[in-house]
């Protein structure tokens, strides 16, 4: 079982006197920052120059700086850039200006993992991560309450590793629910893994699949959108509430039946032999380093597959039902 802790576990007192930043401005750095001006912790914002993000990070009432001098000033780094960026940044703005007794700090640990980021011994290295996406952490903050976070600790050069990280979960909210216990390579591989998978790769090529099939055999696109990806919602939120037996107990005798008989002929021993393949990619580091060279080498085929999977019938159908839907508030692309 899982190691987790809570805010009675966590001694926010660590964090006096001490200087954080945030390097980055996104979904997860803005969460980060502004959760822990309101637990009363000293944060600066560190943005490249000309970002876009620089007003915003203002006009939360946040201080910005470069990320050279964000490094420089802090005590705690919290890196919350892109993935294929941070290595760069890392060498050039933040590593300069590390000092004996520094902890930095991550919410995945991709760079680390892999050997993109590398810190000196004297440093702290650990992952504060956050189970939801970054305006889900502020959100459910503001309400008093938290999401659940991972913590990790690579390098302990100081002997409070864990006791700071968790002082750091704690003032962004997450000790209010729990925070579980990992490490990088746990973190990283079953994120990637997950991802590649179940959560974006094995959803949306089912979603596809069932939409093409559906479409070929004759029926209209518009009642295949229905049943292969708007319903998918209502499935996924009573899985999220209950688990596999409340989606189960919650829908038709039919639909559960259906479930029992056609899951496993959809999801074959095959499709498992692909998922070890993956999982085995994502732990050797096959995957990671595929994905520097095509990210640094100019994302051709990233971009040209991005591009085409914006404009297939089944998108562009999508778009035009969403119209109708006043309850929801539609997003384009």
């Amino acid at each position: 079982m899982a190691t987790i802790y809570y805010e009675n576990d966590a001694d926010m007192a660590r964090l006096e006197g001490k200087k954080i930043a945030v390097i980055g401005y996104g979904s997860q750095g803005h969460a980060h920052a502004l959760n822990m001006k309101d637990s009363g912790q000293d944060v600066r914002i560190g943005l490249h120059e000309g970002s876009r993000s620089k007003a915003k990070a203002e006009a939360d009432g946040l201080r910005v700086v470069s990320v050279a001098d964000a490094a420089r000033e802090a005590d705690f780094i919290m890196v919350v850039i892109p993935d294929p960026i941070q290595g760069k940044v890392y060498e050039e703005q933040i590593q300069p200006n590390l000092e004996a007794g520094n902890t930095l700090m991550f919410a995945h640990g991709f760079n680390v993992r892999y050997g993109f980021i590398v810190a000196p011994d004297e440093v702290d290295v650990s992952m504060v991560a956050p189970k939801a996406p970054g305006h889900r952490v502020r959100e459910v903050f503001v309400e008093g309450s938290g999401v659940p976070a991972l913590v990790a600790i690579h390098q302990d050069a100081t002997g409070d590793a864990l006791a700071n990280a968790l002082a750091y979960a704690k003032a962004i909210g997450s000790a209010r629910a729990g925070v579980l216990e990992t490490t990088f390579a746990e973190e990283t591989e079953t994120d990637l893994f997950g991802e590649q998978t179940v959560l974006c790769g094995g959803v949306s090529e089912l979603i596809k699949a069932g939409f093409e099939v559906l479409v070929d055999a004759g029926y209209q696109p518009e009642i295949a959108y229905f049943e292969c990806l708007h319903e998918l919602k209502l499935i996924v939120d009573l899985m999220y509430e209950g688990g596999l037996n409340y989606m189960r107990y919650s829908i038709s005798d039919t639909a559960e039946w259906g479930d029992y008989k056609s899951g496993q002929s959809i999801i074959t021993d095959e499709t498992k032999e692909s998922m070890r393949k993956i999982l085995a990619d994502v732990q050797s580091g096959a995957f990671a380093e595929e994905w520097m060279d095509e990210y640094h080498g100019g994302g051709k085929v990233y971009y040209e597959r991005r591009r085409s999977e914006q404009n297939q019938q089944l998108e562009n159908v999508g778009k035009e039902l969403r119209k109708m839907m006043t309850f929801l508030d539609a997003k384009e692309i």
